[in-house]
């Protein structure tokens, strides 16, 4: 792609999944080049396993191979997440593997209509199989867009294949950032001094180098109670379910995450309310075995008011970071970087304000996409827009006209409609007065439609394998 061709050199400061994906992405893009600056004294945060279907996309476009991918990290697949103990009234799982997307009136999913009314049980309306851990028996197609992940054999591959693309990587620490008179980042000194003409940030928590050019914190922790995790490893299982566990808690919840060998385990919740001995207490309860915590973390939810200052990009947790429900860091790295792509051609102050307007939408969108988790929640404040659209979706589901502004959010009408759904958000009656201002004749003939699309979906289970059968299958390919 042509660029602004004052930018010969990219320096991106980082060695964890945010900068390698960036190196990969950007390397794949321009035409400059890249270097990686990682330190050896900073560990990787390794409490996110999960991805979301924009790694799919992130594989393509960087000629990825899925299956050397889940052999090399010990990947497993991920169908979506399952949420159990206490989100809602009953279980639900949130998949758009297999949605009811085909019947549709102007932008109304008439399917989800009739399955609403017909009060059909919300995990039947997703890839409902994965709940018995099986997926289709393909060897030569992935079932899903997005995985599990060893973190760290994940960050080793990443690494190799950064290597392999002319990318330099080189560790050192950097302890300073030396601006120029303009305010533009000039220099950076570790053991040795390091110069480029932009500078990607994927410090973490730290931000290094945004902070030096500017960069504000905006937290929600108002919105967003929970500030805290412990992340943990157990044992390897003879079975591997194909989605995220997300329990329910006291002030927090759990997720559970199979990888090959091991599994990955943590508990969310509220410093304020609980510690951590006690998440690993209720932890343990929850498992029926001790656990060993391998990662503390501490986090204010929230995200830089500006991502692109001067010659400086945060990406990853550096820019934003809510907490881990829905696995949103990974997705949003993604998304930042292609967003990233359509205006770094012109690196200049109106493409620096467009990018991160587009970015503050992006946010917008997950911070309304999470928040409605947790309708249930006594103690949650919704902002007044979400709160509007909740109002307008009360009457119908969402349509794709709720959702312009940018094309890079992570979650669209059907993520929405399949947690609201979760969440025993409507009610069938109200839902059954919409269906009957439609024609009665073309209502019977969609609803049977829809409940052919149920019951067929059981018949191909014929042609379904045990998950971890299939991992293994993979594997020995």
């Amino acid at each position: 792609m042509i660029m602004d061709t004052s930018v010969n050199k990219i320096i991106v400061v980082g060695g964890g999944t945010a900068g390698l994906l960036s190196a990969l992405i950007l390397k794949k893009t321009y035409n400059v080049d890249i270097e990686i600056i990682k330190s050896e004294e900073i560990g990787i945060i390794g409490v996110g396993e999960g991805s979301t279907e924009q790694w799919q996309d992130f594989l393509d476009y960087c000629e990825i191979d899925w299956k050397e991918l889940i052999k090399e990290t010990d990947a497993t697949v991920k169908l979506g997440i399952y949420f159990t103990g206490g989100w809602s009234k009953h279980n639900y799982y949130h998949s758009i593997q297999r949605g009811f997307s085909d019947i549709k009136l102007g932008q109304l999913n008439f399917s989800y209509l009739c399955l609403l009314a017909n009060k059909v049980d919300q995990i039947k309306t997703a890839d409902y199989l994965a709940i018995e851990n099986l997926v289709k028996n393909d060897l030569n197609k992935s079932p899903s867009k997005q995985y599990h992940f060893n973190t760290f054999k994940l960050n080793k591959y990443l690494l190799k294949k950064c290597e392999q693309r002319g990318i330099k990587i080189t560790n050192d620490t950097i302890k300073t950032v030396r601006l120029n008179d303009l305010g533009r980042i000039d220099k950076l000194i570790g053991e040795k001094d390091y110069t480029a003409d932009f500078y990607i940030d994927c410090t973490g928590f730290k931000r290094l180098l945004i902070s030096s050019v500017g960069g504000k914190w905006k937290s929600y922790s108002k919105q967003f109670p929970m500030n805290e995790a412990i992340a943990f490893p157990t044992q390897d299982t003879n079975e591997y379910t194909p989605y995220t566990e997300s329990r329910k808690t006291n002030n927090g919840w759990t997720w559970r995450i199979p990888t090959y060998g091991r599994w990955g385990n943590g508990h969310v919740y509220n410093n304020n309310l609980k510690n951590a001995d006690q998440a690993k207490k209720e932890s343990e309860e929850i498992l029926g075995h001790e656990i060993e915590i391998g990662k503390h973390v501490k986090f204010d939810p929230g995200a830089l008011e500006k991502m692109w200052i001067q010659n400086c990009l945060a990406v990853g947790l550096c820019a934003s970071f809510i907490e881990p429900l829905e696995a949103t860091s990974i997705g949003t790295t993604i998304q930042q970087i292609f967003l990233f792509n359509q205006y770094f051609i012109d690196p200049s102050p109106a493409s620096r304000k467009r990018y991160n307007d587009k970015m503050s939408i992006v946010m917008n969108n997950l911070k309304e996409f999470v928040l409605i988790h947790y309708l249930n929640e006594k103690d949650v404040t919704l902002p007044d827009e979400l709160q509007d659209k909740l109002k307008i979706w009360k009457t119908r589901p969402p349509i794709g006209e709720d959702f312009l502004g940018c094309s890079y959010s992570l979650f669209y009408t059907e993520n929405y409609t399949q947690v609201l759904y979760g969440m025993d958000f409507w009610n069938s009656d109200e839902i059954k007065k919409l269906l009957l201002k439609f024609d009665r004749n073309a209502l019977k003939i969609l609803t049977k439609t829809t409940e052919n699309m149920v019951n067929n979906y059981l018949d191909e289970k014929r042609n379904y394998i045990s998950h971890k059968r299939w991992i293994e299958n993979i594997r020995n390919t």
